[in-house]
């Protein structure tokens, strides 16, 4: 028998906030041991929270820092460094 996966709980203001900024350090320290830091993030909601993490850590850290994601994990390293993500990009064509 098949059982339907689980739903999640959308994580309230106060769990959010709580999240970043126990997330920061944690991802401010793999930047500066590894240059990178991998996790999953299959979720929308998750996918903003660890984007709004790697923006943090690039203030706390004054350097720049991306964030790719791919629909199943996130990397967040320091800006300008080659990623093995594949990117997708939508450009615009200007009038």
């Amino acid at each position: 028998m098949t059982h339907p996966a689980p739903r999640r709980t959308p994580l309230t203001p106060d769990e959010r906030v709580r999240a970043e900024a126990g997330f920061v350090p944690l991802v401010t320290e793999h930047l500066r041991a590894s240059g990178r830091f991998r996790i999953t993030a299959d979720s929308p909601e998750m996918v903003d929270l660890w984007q709004a993490v790697a923006r943090q850590a690039g203030e706390a850290l004054r350097r720049p820092v991306v964030s790719y994601a791919n629909g199943r994990d996130i990397v967040i390293m320091f800006g300008g460094e080659p990623s093995n993500m594949p990117v997708s990009v939508t450009a615009q064509n200007e009038p």
